[in-house]
């Protein structure tokens, strides 16, 4: 009998090291879910790209406007007048600056026909 109760003694002192170890091994399983979980947190928080302002919406640039210089002669009879001369003429003859001047230029009468502003009106223009 005594060597049953040191068998049985024995016994229970690995039991009771088998449960202390096998509490050791869970609070360890317990400290690496811990870690895979902290990991995990650390990757989803990395692959998660952070939200970016949109783009400001610009208005397409237009291009410049390019002025283009004309030289624009009416002749008649073997003179040229610039079409330039005949609108500042009408200008001087009406006294200012027009928003809109339409021009009939009528060489054989020497004469331009003009509305500006709503006003109408004619110049000689002289072929010589």
């Amino acid at each position: 009998m005594a060597t049953t109760k040191k068998a049985a003694k024995a016994a229970e002192k690995e039991t009771t090291k088998a449960v202390k170890a096998a509490e050791k091994v869970k609070a360890a399983e317990k400290e690496v879910v811990k870690a895979v979980k902290a990991a995990e947190e650390k990757v989803v928080a990395k692959k998660a790209p952070a939200k970016k302002a949109a783009p400001k919406k610009t208005a397409p640039k237009k291009p410049a406007k390019v002025e283009t210089k004309v030289n624009f002669f009416v002749e008649f009879g073997g003179v040229q007048v610039p079409v330039e001369e005949v609108v500042n003429n009408i200008k001087a003859s009406i006294g200012k600056d027009a928003a809109e001047i339409a021009v009939y230029l009528k060489p054989e009468e020497s004469k331009a026909y003009y509305v500006a502003d709503g006003e109408a009106g004619d110049i000689d223009v002289f072929f010589c």
